[in-house]
């Protein structure tokens, strides 16, 4: 990350330092919609500041609706525009199922004809063209889950240019650039043996338990706009749900 170049005046409660930080963060791009912003221990030490003075800050600017704080799992930024329902598809926690804080990666990203298997998920003709994304979600910097996920592409046509920033929340940026609202989802939860490849990744045994969720995700008109499967170790990540 860029060193900070803010100086400021003399008497400027610590808290506000805290705040403009973030603001200079947010405002210059180094942090987009959607994307997990650093935990209050690390803004402490990158600051110099008290934990007590970073929790206030972030405080102020939730209150502000530039920052949108998920218990347990992080404090992400947030749009005053933003829907906060765009928060209620975290569905992963530790082994004992409480929120978890895990910052995700995009290692690839690209355009790809569909399968028969994933555009009948998505309601196309087979070979449609589709937006692939790979997503590694970290937790504490240990890889603990992969994402695998398939994009209708003329929905989301431009997000395969690797300029296009992918946040922590996926969703975040669709909603944001694409205009392309995220109501609602379906899950089903199964186990398989890790593979060569995924074990690697994951840092687990070939052949070791894996929890696998797969997800479509749906738009306007109760279209389907993505199809998901996510493996976890289950030793490090947890599915949750709530049924109302």
């Amino acid at each position: 990350m860029n060193i900070w170049q803010y100086q400021p005046k003399p008497g400027t409660p610590l808290y506000k330092v805290v705040e403009n930080y973030l603001r200079d963060q947010i405002n210059g791009g180094e942090l987009s919609p959607g994307d997990l912003i650093p935990s209050e221990p690390q803004l402490a030490e990158r600051l110099n500041v008290s934990g007590g003075t970073v929790k206030k800050a972030i405080e102020n600017l939730v209150h502000e609706n530039l920052l949108y704080r998920h218990q347990g799992k992080g404090t992400y930024v947030s749009r005053i525009d933003f829907n906060n329902s765009l928060f209620k598809f975290f569905t992963y926690g530790n082994p004992s199922g409480n929120p978890v804080r895990i910052h995700k990666e995009t290692p690839t990203r690209e355009l790809r004809q569909g399968s028969e298997k994933i555009c009948q998920r998505l309601n196309v003709p087979t070979h449609t063209e589709l937006l692939y994304i790979e997503r590694i979600g970290y937790r504490d910097d240990k890889p603990v889950l992969i994402e695998k996920c398939w994009w209708i592409a003329d929905m989301v046509r431009g997000l395969e240019k690797e300029e296009v920033h992918i946040p922590d929340l996926l969703y975040a940026v669709v909603v944001d650039q694409f205009n392309l609202p995220i109501i609602r989802s379906e899950e089903s939860l199964t186990a398989e043996a890790a593979n060569l490849s995924t074990s690697k990744v994951l840092e687990v045994e070939p052949g070791a338990p894996l929890v696998v969720l797969h997800r479509t995700t749906y738009s306007r008109d109760n279209t389907p706009v993505e199809f998901r499967i996510t493996r976890g170790r289950p030793d490090s990540f947890s599915y949750r749900t709530e049924i109302r």
